[in-house]
């Protein structure tokens, strides 16, 4: 699994250009992987019905879409997560909330694929996967919180986020609240007015709002 992890690389947002940087927290680095017993079930990620949505916001408007996922799995024992990791496909990211010339454009934008505009966002030519993997799960008042490694553009952040699992059948969901990443922690600093200066209303917020949506069977 980790030689699985570590072959993916995820890029979920953008690269920024030159600029003076203000002092900022650093982020929670790379922890070790969680590896599941040799008696757990592994379930095999459906990528037709597993998703991430994401929400970014600026000053002028609210941009929102989907990601989908290429492959992964979950590793499963007496209905509990053990462990897991899956791979985003970069390249399939969509804007849900336009439509035309606006929607083309902007998903053009994101995915770097306009030229002299590459490093703003995802770069999806150079970084065309994504990669999470687990790297702890523990309950906590009704709600499962994953951990995991998440590795954007090369660089790798430990994130935690609540999840609701359920089982039917040879079925599996995972089902996440709404969580945030500050995509700065991840060297993704286009528009941020907290590396760049005089931006006035032009910036792009920081936290970017995910939920995931993963389905996956035996």
């Amino acid at each position: 699994m980790n030689s699985f992890i570590k072959t993916s690389a995820l890029a979920l947002l953008l690269i920024a250009g030159v600029s003076s940087c203000k002092e900022k927290k650093e982020a929670e680095g790379e922890k070790e992987v969680v590896e599941a017993a040799a008696t757990a079930a592994t379930y095999k990620v459906d990528t037709a019905k597993s998703t991430i949505n994401w929400t970014g916001k600026k000053p002028t408007g609210t941009h929102m879409g989907t990601i989908s996922l290429s492959e992964g799995f979950v590793s499963v024992t007496d209905k509990t997560v053990q462990a897991g990791t899956f791979v985003i496909d970069m390249k399939s990211i969509t804007a849900t909330d336009v439509e035309g010339d606006m929607k083309a454009n902007l998903e053009a934008h994101l995915k770097g694929t306009v030229e002299g505009k590459e490093g703003d966002f995802f770069n999806v030519n150079k970084y065309p996967n994504g990669a999470f993997s687990i790297t702890k799960v523990a309950d906590e008042n009704g709600k499962t919180m994953v951990s995991g490694n998440l590795t954007l553009l090369e660089k790798t952040n430990n994130v935690t986020f609540p999840a609701t699992v359920s089982f039917s059948g040879n079925m599996m969901t995972l089902k996440s609240d709404s969580f945030m990443i500050d995509r700065t922690q991840w060297g993704i600093n286009y528009g941020s007015k907290s590396i760049f200066d005089n931006l006035g209303d032009k910036f792009v917020n920081d936290e970017i709002e995910l939920t995931v949506m993963l389905q996956a069977a035996m």
